[in-house]
């Protein structure tokens, strides 16, 4: 194994008891950050190109049973249980969350839960369950608890892990299989990745938000515009938004075909990081700083694909179809498929409208809708949720609004803050933490034909529930429209 990898493949412990974790980086002329990092992880590289990259960090949800049956049919262990954490988060109740398993109804659910309790018991693997205090969805807990750090490698059996990108860390999903071997090797083989730079200068328009910011960068380039690439997200824009907002957006980056979307740390990174739980301290911090500062791509440094945006373009955005690439301003009309040359593109059109239950030319704010979800790991966090109460507080909501924070860390925020209150006092359903209805793997579902704005990642079809209607927007524009009842520019409510 090389060196630099073998720099990684410490216990992470509490107050950072152990080396720097993230490897400095091979000061090589002209690479990006994501070529210092895969170099600096490689433990072998195979003549087309293949490597097999040692992994920092594995994190795990309840998903994770099937990967450690493969594991006992193979006769394996897991190889690092010190670098491996699971989360209770898919699964879980939002209610009634002291209940413990027996809160969650669905059967399959309880027994799918139950086998991580028991997994992770049986491996020695830190799980962040019902019964921890800092439970919650694993892409909002593990940069809490600051496993999230810059130059290391991250995965899971989940798309959105390139939610920790955000801290210049390669960060991304994995299948099952994949899962077993990691857990089994500490390693993963992987055929690397193109490089794509997404430059955004200015500053953003009053009433937009980092979410908007992805969705117009999806919408630009499509939902498979950045298949086999790597994004680094830069500019002037992403440096001044702070770390929950690089968050949403490395978040998303997976909904235009990317595998992984990537910030370089710089000063505000290293100050979210400082005095988290599994951060370095001390000398050791130091260190890792130094190292971290050598991240960045190099200032001649040559991406396979460049996309440039100004900041003051973006407006409010929302979806309109069933692909996040279905988005438009709000100011906008639904679009007619008639006006699409693209004979199969036209087709999944006239499809999307036909599911949606929308008419070309329509106004997106005459839309109307019955349900209102802000949560999940794209914008459940504790700067989304003041951004939606900033929008509730004196008002009332006039159809059903559920608020779901994204840890327990940020449910105790929220509270503090009377964050929680404004929630309730304007008729909205404050609920326990966890996915909740960013996906159809719990109790909180749409059923069919409902609509919903929906501060998630996903609007495919089911997403939210079989036969369930998505609009994707921020926490501001969702919390207009529970005021209203309808898309609406949250601009317009003053």
């Amino acid at each position: 194994m090389k060196a630099s990898a073998m720099k990684t493949s410490v216990k992470a412990e509490p107050n950072g008891s152990s080396e720097a974790r993230s490897p400095r980086a091979t000061r090589q002329e002209a690479q990006t950050l994501f070529q210092k990092i895969w170099n600096a992880h490689a433990v072998v590289t195979r003549p087309e190109g293949t490597a097999l990259l040692y992994i920092d960090r594995h994190l795990l949800h309840e998903g994770s049973r099937h990967a450690f049956d493969l594991l006992r049919q193979n006769g394996r262990q897991v190889q690092r249980p010190e670098l491996t954490f699971a989360f209770a988060d898919h699964l879980v109740p939002t209610r009634g969350q002291a209940r413990g398993l027996a809160g969650i109804e669905n059967e399959e659910a309880r027994v799918m839960a139950g086998a991580q309790v028991d997994n992770c018991a049986g491996s020695k693997v830190r799980l962040y369950g019902l019964d921890d205090p800092r439970q919650g969805i694993v892409h909002v807990v593990a940069p809490e608890l600051g496993l999230t750090l810059p130059g290391l490698t991250v995965v899971c059996g989940d798309s959105h892990t390139s939610t920790h990108g955000a801290f210049g860390a390669l960060a991304f999903g994995i299948g099952s299989s994949e899962v077993s071997h990691v857990l089994a090797t500490q390693t993963l083989w992987q055929r690397p990745s193109h490089t794509m730079r997404v430059d955004v200068k200015g500053r953003l328009p009053l009433g937009t938000t980092p979410k908007d910011l992805i969705l117009a960068i999806i919408g630009r380039i499509g939902a498979d515009g950045a298949t086999e690439h790597v994004i680094e997200f830069s500019g002037s824009t992403i440096r001044a938004l702070s770390m929950e907002e690089r968050m949403s957006v490395c978040n998303m980056s997976i909904e235009a075909g990317a595998r992984a979307g990537l910030v370089a740390p710089d000063d505000t990174t290293f100050e979210y990081l400082a005095g988290r739980r599994y951060s370095p301290r001390g000398v050791e911090w130091d260190r890792a700083v130094a190292n971290w500062r050598d991240l960045p791509s190099a200032d001649d440094a040559t991406f396979d694909r460049e996309v440039s945006l100004e900041a003051s373009d973006v407006a409010p955005m929302v979806t309109w179809g069933t692909s996040p690439e279905d988005v438009l301003p709000i100011t906008g009309r639904v679009p007619d498929p008639a006006g699409t040359d693209d004979a199969t593109r036209r087709a999944r059109l006239v499809r999307a409208l036909e599911y949606m239950g929308v008419t070309p030319g329509t106004a997106l704010t005459d839309i109307s809708v019955d349900r209102v979800f802000i949560g999940s790991c794209t914008n459940g966090r504790i700067s989304d949720l003041r951004a939606a109460a900033a929008v509730l507080r004196g008002r009332r909501v006039t159809v059903r609004a559920m608020v779901v924070p994204g840890s327990r860390e940020v449910s105790r925020q929220a509270e503090a803050e009377g964050l929680a209150q404004v929630f309730r006092d304007a008729g909205c359903d404050w609920r326990e933490p966890g996915c909740s209805m960013c996906l159809g793997m719990n109790d909180d579902l749409l059923a069919a034909g409902e609509r919903c704005i929906s501060t998630s990642n996903r609007n495919f079809e089911g997403r939210q529930g079989k036969g369930g209607r998505t609009h994707l927007a921020s926490a501001p524009m969702a919390a207009a429209a529970a005021v209203t009842g309808r898309l609406t520019d949250v601009r317009t409510l003053g």
